[in-house]
């Protein structure tokens, strides 16, 4: 019942706020990691990120209110990063993915935070750590605007994604712990033995003075490491699946997508 009545109110969404066609065009052309995408997911994906730029809040720091245009193609450009976690999902299940929050936030720099945290010994250890963004349970998502302005490519990084990634994995606990819900195709077992494979590998590039195959931030906690991947995952799919590619099979499954084909040599080979 409840997904019949999802269902209507998107469809009746759609006839009343019809997706700006211009506007869904420009913000493409600004991200490559948009541009790239089939015909097919395009659409899908523009109908889902102006639904979505209805639904949230996407809201400018007033610092940066008043010098920044925030109009509609950089609306949904930010959207569109969002909703691309959720683009192989049924809208009820993208509904449900992201029902834990309301807002994104968009500061004008990276911030601080005082940090607290017990080593293997039980040591407690502070220090201040910078951060270009932050997800909390129920919270806004809050990005810094420099790095949202270096999302968007095939570079491996990915502000949105990132912290997108923080809210599935918080969808079955009040914290960040490297398993999100998942489906029932895919076994919690596998799940666990894949990436505590990579986490060790992780940890084994390091201990030996080695640069890991993937951003370093993944080493620091297995959220972290989880979301690192998952930015690896649509923005840099093909050092994902050169590492790691059993993780990346894992992944095309959990997210029902293939993000290896929309490379821009993928897309002009194929």
């Amino acid at each position: 019942m409840f997904g019949r009545l999802r269902r209507w109110r998107a469809e009746r969404f759609e006839t009343r706020h019809p997706l700006p066609a211009n506007a869904w065009a420009e913000a493409r052309a600004r991200l490559p990691l948009l541009t790239c995408l089939g015909s097919d997911e395009a659409e899908r994906l523009g109908r889902r990120a102006w639904r979505f730029v209805h639904a949230k809040r996407l809201s400018l720091h007033p610092e940066l209110a008043s010098s920044t245009p925030f109009d509609e193609p950089a609306q949904l450009a930010l959207a569109a990063q969002a909703c691309l976690l959720t683009l192989g999902w049924s809208d009820d299940d993208h509904d449900e993915a992201y029902s834990g929050f309301h807002e994104i936030l968009i500061l004008p720099e990276a911030f601080h935070r005082q940090v607290e945290e017990m080593d293997e010994f039980g040591v407690m250890h502070a220090y201040e750590d910078e951060r270009a963004g932050e997800t909390s349970h129920q919270g806004p998502v809050v990005v810094a605007f420099p790095d949202l302005m270096e999302s968007g490519d095939f570079s491996g990084f990915n502000v949105v994604i990132h912290e997108l990634a923080h809210k599935l994995d918080m969808g079955n606990s009040l914290d960040v712990d490297g398993f999100p819900p998942l489906p029932r195709d895919i076994n919690p077992k596998e799940w666990h033995r894949i990436f505590t494979a990579v986490w060790d590998d992780l940890q084994a590039h390091l201990e030996r003075g080695e640069a890991p195959p993937i951003d370093d931030y993944a080493a620091t906690h297995p959220g972290e490491c989880f979301a690192v991947c998952c930015e690896h995952f649509f923005t840099a799919p093909d050092v994902l699946v050169g590492a790691y590619p059993e993780l990346y099979d894992l992944l095309r499954r959990y997210f029902r997508q293939d993000p290896l084909g929309r490379l821009p040599d993928a897309t002009a080979d194929a």
